[in-house]
């Protein structure tokens, strides 16, 4: 692996059959935890090849290797120079790595983490050289060391190496000291470090922390047929002081009978929904923390540990962790754990969450308390994004601990998961109606941090860049996706299948009327993005191994077609609540024309301005707008969103006249949306160059589509700037009645 080993058919295929090989000659012996296919492939080789060579030569080395044992554990040995290769079909995610200070090491395993998602981390080699840092120092390394992968939950840790007598390539190594034991087997004060470390590492186990008492509530509304295997995992909790509270929202079947079979707290009440039946548990909890599972899902036994120790070690309100499809589910249940629209977490930073799902959550019970609980209005879905916008908005953060584990089934027929999507999309509506701050001028919600999990849908064609440093110099080299631009990201978005259905119709009367059959190349355009999308996310699913190729070639089938299917249903549940695409976010106060507006304020009260735009925010959003923050790049302070096609932006500068005195100077722009302009100029040239041709019905009609687009998009603007004036005005007779 440190040659060019892909440059003759020969060569590779003697490292297949050494691989076979070596996996044969262990005859699937019971101590052997897995095996690697590969290790630390030097930057320079994959640069030479390109990293898609690369890890496609690892997958046909794995499958060789599940091939001769299907059972056992395949894995390849990465480390942080190569952290750009994609290898999600490894059954475990291996890394070396030597980073000598606490915080470097926490943060580095933090981002491996979220890399390996729903796949165990084994550090693979850590240590530190007692040769130049000697031995004592050597002791306090590892002893971190082990703590630190501890605490971040990964599945364990391989010291590099038992004693410091090694060899590489047939060469003695002499420079190197990483041995627990020096080259005549004389244990080293790293060695009792390390023995006492991993006691109590995994997980963490010390007495570090006061475990405080925790109130697990899990809230079923007729789950009697995942019940009792919640109740049970609950029971064999890996942690000292915690308490279980079922709430029973009006079951009608044999839910209390199973949970009579357990040591839980029963709560009992007429059918109100979700939300009412978790502020129920929330206010009888006696615990400081109160976690949430929900009653088709079963926590691992280490599953309180890590959700706690990052309480007691962070200041965040709230800490979430992943959910995983139980491998023993069937093949319906893993092709919907891998389409679009499941509980995912949305992290900020590696440790740092946006959003929490509700089937893994836990808080702490005052500031759930000062928020007010759950919304109860939120009755099916919806509650869990509600709640951690309210608790950020009043200042906390959420915190995500990825050892924190649930497994979680996912619904079991694609009728059960297409009813789920509809409910979700009738919550997004709920939830635009309370934030819609939050969401963007097309009716969705904006993240912040990085939505993660399976099932994503993804563009047509991803770019990707590769952080490789001069001359691939770097030391890290991570891997980088290019933001999607406004053209890319419309076939994302479930409003396109309406486009779809436009251009069908269109498409339908040029039977009757052929010049609308210019719509046809589009409609085939559409429906192939959509299709070769969906193909993409099948493709793409990280589907558990199976050695018949046909049924895997099934599930990602399946799965593809539920790429096409969940946003339908999505789409349905948003426009049966009333919500549309062309939807207003911004109450009108009078007519605006839009253009560029001044206004000033004359204050003899001093605020500074941040405050001033705090307030201003704060009156745009009790008038109902969407409003968002300028960055670091952008010359406006708060822009309003009109509509789909336009909005308004607002710029101040504030002018000091001693004493506390200020001038407020306010300068109100209209805003067209990026994709407003081509939209009209599109269809007013495709309109004047068939009227080229004699087609001036086709032609009319595309000047109208146009100059009703360009209508919309000057009424959004004129909407927006409606609500910056009031927002200012307000502003203005505040101050005067002060003054």
């Amino acid at each position: 692996q440190h040659v060019t080993f892909l440059d003759s058919k020969r060569r590779r295929d003697d490292i297949v059959a050494r691989v076979q090989g070596g996996v044969a000659s262990c005859g699937r012996h019971p101590a052997v935890l897995g095996y690697a296919v590969g290790n630390e492939i030097p930057p320079s080789i994959v640069r030479w090849y390109g990293r898609r060579r690369i890890e496609r030569f690892v997958r046909r080395l794995y499958e060789t290797a599940k091939a001769e044992h299907p059972d056992a554990l395949v894995t390849y040995v990465n480390f942080p120079t190569t952290e750009y290769l994609e290898l999600p079909f490894l059954d475990f995610f291996a890394w070396n790595v030597y980073l000598e200070t606490p915080e470097a090491l926490a943060a580095y395993v933090a981002r491996l983490q979220n890399l390996a998602g729903e796949k165990p981390l084994l550090m693979t080699e850590i240590g530190l050289d007692s040769l130049r840092h000697g031995e004592r120092r050597q002791a306090e390394v590892i002893d971190w060391q082990i703590r630190t992968v501890g605490d971040a939950g990964c599945a364990g840790a391989i010291l590099f190496s038992w004693t410091d007598e090694w060899h590489r390539s047939g060469e003695e190594i002499l420079d190197w000291r990483f041995g627990l034991t020096d080259r005549e087997r004389r244990p080293k004060p790293a060695l009792a470090s390390a023995a006492q470390a991993l006691d109590e590492s995994l997980p963490p186990t010390d007495e570090r922390h006061d475990w405080p008492l925790v109130s697990v509530v899990v809230c079923t509304y007729n789950g009697a047929r995942t019940l009792h295997e919640t109740l049970e995992a609950l029971t064999r909790l890996d942690y000292p002081r915690y308490e279980v509270i079922l709430v029973n929202d009006g079951s009608r079947d044999r839910t209390l009978k199973i949970a009579a079979d357990y040591p839980v707290r029963v709560l009992t009440t007429t059918n109100r929904g979700l939300s009412h039946a978790r502020n129920l548990g929330l206010r009888h909890a006696l615990g400081e923390i109160v976690a949430y599972i929900d009653d088709d899902a079963y926590p691992h036994p280490h599953w309180l540990r890590y959700l706690v120790h990052t309480f007691m070690t962070t200041e965040h309100v709230g800490v979430g962790g992943p959910n995983v499809c139980p491998p023993t589910d069937g093949e319906t249940a893993q092709c919907v754990s891998h389409s679009p629209g499941g509980p995912n977490h949305v992290l900020l930073s590696d440790t740092v969450a946006e959003h929490i799902p509700g089937c893994n959550m836990a808080f702490r019970r005052d500031a759930l308390l000062a928020v007010g609980g759950f919304d109860e209005r939120f009755r099916i879905a919806g509650d869990d994004v509600d709640v951690c916008w309210r608790l950020q908005e009043s200042g906390g953060t959420l915190g995500y601990s990825p050892a924190a584990m649930v497994w979680h089934h996912s619904r079991g027929c694609i009728k059960g998961y297409l009813k789920q999507q509809y409910n979700y999309g009738r919550a997004e509506a709920m939830l635009e109606l309370q934030w819609p701050a939050k969401y963007n001028s097309a009716g969705y919600p904006v993240w912040h941090g990085r939505v993660y999990g399976h099932g994503h849908r993804l563009p047509v064609r991803r770019r990707w860049r590769v952080y490789h440093g001069v001359w691939g110099s770097n030391l890290f080299q991570p891997l980088y996706m290019e933001p999607m631009g406004v053209l890319r990201s419309l076939p994302l978005l479930p409003e396109s299948y309406l486009v779809i259905a436009a251009l069908a119709l269109v498409s339908a009367a040029g039977a009757a009327w052929p010049p609308l059959l210019w719509a046809l190349p589009l409609l085939f355009t559409a429906v192939g993005v959509l299709v070769v999308q969906a193909a993409i996310g099948g493709a793409r699913a990280d589907l558990p191994w199976t050695t018949r190729r046909l049924g895997r070639w099934k599930s990602r089938g399946v799965i593809s077609v539920l790429h096409l299917l969940q946003p339908v249903m999505r789409l349905w549940g948003r426009l049966g609540y009333g919500l549309h695409p062309l939807k207003r976010s911004a109450r009108h106060h009078r007519p605006t024309f839009p253009g560029t507006y001044q206004r000033s304020v004359w204050s003899t009260e001093w605020r500074s301005d941040q405050e001033r735009l705090e307030r201003l925010e704060r009156r745009m959003k009790q008038l109902g707008a969407r409003v968002r923050r300028g960055g670091d790049f952008d010359s406006w302070d708060l822009e309003v969103s009109g509509g789909l096609l336009g909005g308004a932006r607002l710029r101040m500068a504030i002018e000091e006249h001693g004493q506390g005195r200020q001038m407020a100077r306010f300068k109100l722009v209209p805003a067209l949306a990026r994709w407003t302009l081509p939209l009209v100029g599109g269809f007013a040239a495709f309109g004047l160059f068939l009227s080229f041709f004699d087609n001036l019905i086709a032609s009319s009609i595309l000047a109208g589509v146009a100059a009703l687009l360009g209508i919309r998009g000057f009424a959004d603007c004129s909407g927006a700037l409606s609500v910056l004036q009031a927002a200012v005005d307000e502003d203005r007779d505040e101050a005067s009645s002060g003054a």
